[in-house]
């Protein structure tokens, strides 16, 4: 996940809305149409490899076969889709040919046109940084765990005395108060109620696993730490590249995570400064269950499948829900190639709010990052909905 967990390189370096969250806002039908459109229609689409695609699909029927409980709750699943889960899951073992006739049989391919704009993609992922179990004089910049008087509010919910839109709250003796601000926090609100789960070199290292919501941390032993998200303070989030553009610091053109995050090491107090502009703060926990080969736990509750796993507006979209993506991806600042793959609806985030907005999961490490941080691209967004049952 990234802020409110998983949000995404691009968030740092693109123009987005600053929002304040997920709350109840207009239904699909008011913000896009669907048109229908059959699969021959979709460049690329006999050459994509659907058994790829098929099994990150397996992830997400097991989990609403299950019931299991997601991280940040989507759009109900219709019963459709849980019907074409199940068949699914009777035959996970599929090649290729039969995957892409799977997914011809049970959905049906529509184009999300919004009423205004158009499809935009950007790109996450999850970053690598060394750390310690222990503060000394290089590790220094704690990732806290989630604090005890922390009260995450429901989607479309709100509590008393708390403004409308803000996804947690406080808790005290004399009833509910909005969770402090990334400032107030750094700056030791939260006193004993959170304790360190580990200590990084950089601040910019923490805002970055912050705005990702997952990390692998590489401890002075040669293990590896991962953390994932556990919940956040409900304030809104605030682009620093955008506030970097608006400055004259940076271009948009040029700016890549590297350069993003070397600008943050080079100014410390004027990077301090900067990052408080974002007030969203997120908590973390030890993810020890994941095995190495495993992605970061996405919004819906199980790990993510680098290529494949694609976060959406869950306020929109149900988790699940196969997506086929048409635009370029990039390979360096100048340079592109197609992107026409079928990705599969498994996380989102607080920057990824439209019909028509996706973010790609990229996977883990260095090199993930850097391909994170050019995709923020023009895109056909194309929603495969379940066949009506007969």
């Amino acid at each position: 996940m990234r802020d409110a967990g998983r949000v995404l390189v691009a968030c740092l370096l693109v123009w987005t809305l600053s929002m304040s969250g997920a709350a109840a806002g207009p239904a699909l039908k008011d913000l896009a149409r669907l048109e229908p459109l059959a699969f021959e229609d979709l460049p690329g689409w006999e050459a994509d490899d659907h058994a790829a695609a098929f099994r990150a699909f397996l992830r997400s029927c097991r989990a609403l076969e299950a019931a299991s409980a997601e991280l940040r709750p989507a759009q109900a699943p219709q019963g459709n889709l849980l019907a074409v889960c199940r068949e699914a899951l009777k035959t996970p073992e599929v090649g290729k040919a039969e995957a892409k006739r799977f997914f011809e049989t049970h959905f049906q391919p529509h184009t999300v046109v919004p009423h205004s704009g158009g499809g935009f993609l950007t790109g996450y992922y999850e970053p690598e940084f060394q750390g310690s179990r222990t503060p000394d004089s290089t590790y220094r910049v704690p990732l806290l765990d989630r604090p005890q008087d922390l009260v995450t509010i429901p989607q479309g919910e709100t509590l008393p005395g708390i403004e409308k839109g803000f996804q947690a709250a406080r808790r005290t003796a004399n009833g509910y108060e909005p969770y402090p601000d990334r400032a107030a926090i750094e700056d030791g609100a939260l006193r004993d109620l959170a304790s360190p789960i580990v200590f990084l070199r950089e601040p910019g290292e923490a805002f970055i696993i912050h705005v990702q919501g997952s990390a692998r941390i590489r401890l002075a032993d040669g293990s590896v730490m991962r953390v994932a998200y556990a919940g956040r303070n409900g304030r809104p989030y605030t682009s620093i590249g955008r506030v970097l553009v608006q400055q004259g610091e940076m271009d948009l053109e040029s700016m890549t995570l590297a350069k993003l995050m070397g600008w943050l090491k080079d100014h410390p107090e004027p990077a301090k400064a900067l990052m408080r502009k974002n007030e969203s703060y997120i908590f973390f926990r030890e993810a020890a269950e994941l095995a190495p080969e495993d992605g970061p736990i996405g919004g819906a509750g199980h790990p993510l499948v680098p290529g494949r796993s694609l976060a959406v507006d869950r306020s929109l979209w149900a988790y699940g829900l196969p997506v086929w993506l048409d635009g370029r991806l990039p390979l360096t600042l100048d340079e592109a190639e197609p992107l026409q793959r079928l990705m599969i609806a498994q996380d989102t985030g607080s920057a990824i709010v439209g019909p028509a907005r996706g973010d790609f999961f990229f996977g883990s490490g260095e090199e993930a990052g850097r391909r994170a941080g050019l995709l923020r691209h023009s895109v056909r967004f194309v929603v495969l909905q379940p066949k009506p049952r007969s």
